[in-house]
């Protein structure tokens, strides 16, 4: 099987680029899909491709018809998608296709618990609709690039939902790294690997300021990060880097994990449920620790980010240490202004805000995409070391409940 590594993002990025940026991209997209299904299936053949029935997990054969069917919805079937953003998502659409079935692949209408009595394609047939979808939608990006030329804002409409189906197609690829190292199955391509920390731990000063959050609408923007506003933050301090474990396990080994003075009451609730006394997929082994990673036990690098924390054990790190986390607009803020001093990128990371709509939110034609959440995740930020180097971007908004652990999640701190 050749290796896929993730590659460097395209010298024209994929959010303003031109069609011919897309139609790469597209297709380096499919590859990786296409290259973590084959090694899904060859882990899980035993299985019949079967995985546990769980809130954090979707089939894998559910997940690659709904990558076909996501992409077709959006452009194929789609006749207003040169309206972009302002498209009517409730538009009349061409019959999906025998193997692509709304009733099957519909994520906003199919409920997640149904997904594993579906009747679904087999993967064969599943990669020829995969293969015909994306034929169809070249096509369709070639319609759309003659027509480029006009102005930015009409190029940006005619190209809008193809950018929102390549990224649906990355999310869903890292999607697929948790599921792997959640089943403990094989890594599908050694290219993707956790990347070094600086070693020092700097405090990072940047003073009181009006700061402008969120984008402008230029390029491809998801509905979350528009609506530019201005934050006025007072001065505060932000580390220079995400913990790492050698920074972490100080705090489990102090037992805090049966402290409740640094837990807040949820985070109490799930340490009741839970039972935990580290880290997801850390075990100590005599004097020294133990990661588990793709189903092997090996030897915790204690200079490599701390990960698989959720949002409670950020929290409760930062109580016993005395410090908290930085809100989105202050983190947003380090990394468009601090420089290469502020290193990002290697895990998601934990911050201290609810995910909740800019002021003048307006949903774009996906609605399910932001809307349903708001209020019910905590957000993140940056990127980890199994995205896209393509969805890098410091605007982004990812979101999560905080109990989620199975994210390559981490987090650093503030202080004023």
């Amino acid at each position: 099987m050749p290796s896929l590594a993730p590659q460097p993002s395209e010298p024209e990025d994929w959010r303003t680029g031109s069609a011919a940026v897309l139609e790469q991209a597209l297709r380096d997209s499919r590859q990786h899909t296409l290259h973590s299904f084959d090694a899904v299936e060859t882990a899980l053949a035993a299985e019949g491709l079967r995985v546990p029935q769980r809130a954090d997990l979707n089939l894998p054969l559910w997940e690659l018809g709904h990558i076909g069917w996501f992409q077709r919805w959006w452009i194929g079937r789609f006749a207003q998608r040169r309206l972009g953003c302002e498209a009517d998502p409730h538009s009349p659409r061409a019959p999906a296709s025998a193997l692509g079935r709304d009733e099957w692949f519909d994520s906003s209408a199919v409920p997640h618990g149904s997904r594993w009595s579906l009747p679904l394609p087999a993967a064969h047939l599943q990669r020829l609709e995969l293969t015909a979808g994306l034929e169809e939608t070249l096509l369709a990006l070639a319609s759309a690039s003659q027509s480029e030329g006009k102005s930015e804002s009409e190029n940006d409409a005619r190209l809008y939902f193809f950018r929102l189906a390549l990224a649906h197609e990355d999310m869903h690829h890292e999607a697929s790294l948790y599921m792997a190292q959640q089943l403990g199955l094989p890594r599908a391509d050694p290219g993707w690997v956790s990347p070094a920390l600086p070693a020092a731990r700097l405090q990072i000063e940047l003073p009181s300021a009006g700061f402008v959050q969120g984008q402008a609408p230029t390029g491809f923007a998801f509905d979350n990060e528009l609506q530019a506003h201005v934050v006025d933050q007072p001065g505060y301090r932000i580390d220079s880097r995400v913990l790492n474990w050698a920074d972490f396990l100080e705090f489990v080994e102090a037992g805090a994990y049966d402290q409740p003075q640094w837990w807040s009451d949820q985070a109490c609730a799930w340490i009741a449920l839970q039972q935990p006394q580290a880290p997801r997929y850390l075990r100590r082994a005599g004097s020294t620790w133990q990661q588990q990673r793709w189903g092997r036990w090996q030897m915790l690098d204690l200079s490599g980010p701390a990960m698989h924390l959720n949002a409670f054990e950020a929290e409760a790190w930062c109580r016993w240490a005395g410090r908290r986390l930085p809100s989105e607009a202050e983190w947003e803020r380090a990394a468009l202004q601090a420089g290469p001093l502020f290193s990002w990128g290697q895990v998601w990371e934990w911050t201290a805000d609810a995910f909740q709509p800019y002021p003048g939110f307006k949903p774009h034609p996906y609605s399910d995409y932001s809307a349903p959440w708001f209020g019910s995740r905590r957000v993140l930020r940056g990127a980890s070391w199994c995205t896209q180097p393509r969805l890098h971007h410091a605007r982004y908004r990812n979101f999560y409940t905080p109990e989620r652990n199975d994210i390559f999640a981490g987090f650093r701190t503030c202080a004023p």
